[in-house]
């Protein structure tokens, strides 16, 4: 595969209206450069035989199982709250109102 031309780099920058000055497009190709090489080597790969996957390491889910348990007590949780109205909890609005 031949090397990228900084001539490449300055095209692919004006299809993206990028305005990039002499450095800018000298570093960008070695960069971009070595982006492409790499590309390169990983297709060379033989993965015959290799199975996809989205992720190197088997990823495992850590949560507990569902239990089924009694929850709080209403009116005891209502008897708590700073303010209630109607069985639930009354809250000020959040434009406009002071608490």
């Amino acid at each position: 595969m031949p090397g990228l031309k900084r001539e490449d780099v300055a095209h692919v920058a004006k299809l993206a209206r990028l305005t990039m000055s002499e450095s800018e497009l000298d570093k960008f190709t070695v960069q971009l450069g070595q982006v492409l090489d790499h590309a390169s080597d990983m297709n060379a790969l033989d993965l015959d035989g290799v199975v996809a996957t989205a992720h190197p390491f088997g990823l495992i889910n850590v949560v507990r199982d569902d239990e089924v348990r009694p929850g709080l007590d209403h009116d005891a949780v209502m008897a708590m709250a700073p303010d209630a109205q109607d069985g639930r909890f009354a809250v000020p609005r959040i434009l406009g109102e002071a608490p």
